[in-house]
C-alpha cells in the first residue's frame, strides 16, 4: 500500500469542536496502518502549536495560518467568478507543498477533508486514488442565508450558494469517492449532482462515549435548574439559534419556571452573543477548558438551530452523557435516533413547552437520558463508523 495525502481546511488537533473531531478520527484512523501526509490551515499561532503534537501519528506535517482577509477574498471571487469559501483559502504556499510531496513520495491516495481543499488536487492526478469528504452540502446553508436575507447580503450569500453549489457538483463528479455525514445529505447531493450511491457515501460521525460519559459527573441536588447550548459562537447558525431561544423562546420558560437559568457554553461568542447575558438568567461562558461539567449541570440541553447541515455534534455529546435534549427538527435530521425515546423534536413555542415539560417532571428527563447515552454507546462508537471508512480507503 502506498501513502495518503491528507488535505485539511482546518488542522483537526485540539480536537475540540465539530470540523475538527471528525477529521481528526479520520487521521488518526488512517495513520495507524499507512503513512500519512498531513497539509492545511489553521486558525492562529496557538493552533499551530497545538497541532505539532500530530507530529507523532503523521509521517509529515505542513501548517499554515489562514490569513487571508474576508475583503480580499471577496475581491479576489469578484475577479475569477468563483466562490467566497474557496478564494479565502487559496494558497500558493499549500499548492507548492502539495506538488513536492506528489513527486517526491509514493502516494497513491489523496484524502480532501472540506470543499475548500480540493483546489489544491491536481488536474493530473496520474492514477492517484482521489476521496473527498465534503462533510455537508455546504452551499445550501449559504442558500437558505439567501432566501432569507435582502440587500446586498441577500445577493452575496445567493451568489455564494449558486456558485458553490456548481464547485461542489464538479468536484464530487471528479472524485473517486464522495463523503458526507449523513444519509440524508449523501442523498441530496445524489439527486442534485446526478450521481449514483456507490459514488457519494455517508459516514456518520462517531462520538467518544468513554470521555463523554456522566458517570464521572455526578448530579448536583438543589441547583438552579440550568439549560444549556454548546457551540462554536462565531458561527451564524449557532448565533441566530441562541438569539432566538434567549430573546423568544426563554422568557415563556421563565415565566413558568423563573428559577430556571440559559447557559450559552462555547468559545469565541460574538458581540451579538455577549450582548444576550445582559438578559435575565443568561450566562454567556465564552470558552471553557471543558463541555462536559456543563453538559453533567444540565436539566435539559437545546440545540434550537434553524439552519444546520450534516449531523450536530452538540446533540451526540449530549445524549452521551445522559442528558436529556430538545432539538430542532434541523438539528435532529440526519440523526439516527427515536424522538420521543431517545431525544425530544420541537420548535418555537412547542420547544419552550417540551423544556418546560422536562423541568416540570425531571425524573422523565432522566429516564430520556438514559436511553440516549445507551444509544450511542450501541450505534454511534467511532469504531462502528469507521469500518466503512476502510472499505473505501482500501486499508483492509
Amino acid at each position: 500500500m502506498g501513502e495518503i495525502l491528507f488535505l485539511a481546511h482546518r488542522i483537526p488537533f485540539p480536537p475540540d469542536r465539530g470540523d475538527r473531531i471528525r477529521s481528526f478520527h479520520f487521521l488518526r484512523h488512517m495513520a495507524a496502518t499507512r503513512p500519512v501526509h498531513l497539509v492545511g490551515f489553521v486558525d492562529d499561532n496557538r493552533d499551530r502549536k497545538a497541532a505539532k503534537e500530530l507530529l507523532a501519528i503523521v509521517a509529515s506535517l505542513h501548517m499554515e495560518v489562514r490569513s487571508k482577509s474576508r475583503w480580499r477574498a471577496g475581491a479576489e471571487s469578484l475577479l475569477l467568478g468563483n466562490p467566497v469559501s474557496i478564494a479565502a483559502f487559496g494558497s500558493r504556499r499549500i499548492m507548492r507543498t502539495v506538488d513536492k510531496l506528489l513527486t517526491k513520495r509514493p502516494i497513491d491516495t489523496i484524502f480532501v477533508y472540506s470543499g475548500q481543499m480540493a483546489q489544491f488536487v491536481p488536474v493530473d492526478r496520474a492514477g492517484r486514488r482521489f476521496i473527498m469528504d465534503f462533510v455537508d452540502v455546504d452551499s445550501e446553508k449559504f442558500a437558505s442565508y439567501g432566501a432569507a436575507e435582502n440587500g446586498p447580503m441577500g445577493w452575496i450569500h445567493r451568489r455564494e450558494g449558486r456558485l458553490l453549489a456548481q464547485y461542489e457538483n464538479e468536484i464530487g463528479r471528479w472524485a473517486d469517492v464522495s463523503l458526507f455525514v449523513s444519509e440524508a445529505e449523501a442523498a441530496l447531493f445524489r439527486h442534485r449532482a446526478g450521481l449514483a450511491v456507490n459514488h457519494v457515501r455517508a459516514i456518520n460521525n462517531g462520538i467518544d462515549t468513554a470521555y463523554f460519559d456522566p458517570s464521572g459527573f455526578p448530579r448536583v441536588d438543589g441547583a438552579d435548574p440550568l439549560i444549556v447550548f454548546t457551540g462554536q459562537m462565531d458561527y451564524r447558525p449557532n448565533v441566530d439559534a441562541v438569539a432566538y431561544f434567549a430573546r423568544r423562546t426563554f422568557p415563556a420558560i421563565r415565566a413558568k419556571h423563573p428559577s430556571t437559568l440559559f447557559a450559552i457554553v462555547g468559545r469565541d461568542p460574538t458581540p451579538a452573543v455577549q450582548e444576550l447575558a445582559k438578559l435575565k438568567n443568561v450566562i454567556v461562558t465564552g470558552e471553557v477548558p471543558d463541555v462536559r461539567p456543563w453538559l453533567a449541570a444540565a436539566a435539559v440541553v437545546v440545540a434550537p438551530l434553524d439552519i444546520a447541515r450534516g449531523i450536530q455534534n452538540k446533540v451526540l455529546e449530549a445524549m452521551a452523557m445522559a442528558r436529556p435534549v430538545v432539538a430542532s427538527p434541523a438539528a435532529y435530521e440526519g440523526i439516527e435516533a427515536v424522538p420521543g425515546k431517545h431525544l425530544l423534536v420541537a420548535q418555537g413555542y412547542d420547544m419552550a413547552n417540551a423544556v418546560l415539560n422536562l423541568l416540570m417532571t425531571p425524573a422523565d428527563g432522566e429516564v430520556l437520558g438514559r436511553a440516549a447515552r445507551a444509544h450511542m454507546v450501541a450505534h454511534y462508537g467511532w469504531k462502528a463508523q469507521l469500518r466503512a471508512l476502510d472499505q473505501i480507503i482500501g486499508i483492509d
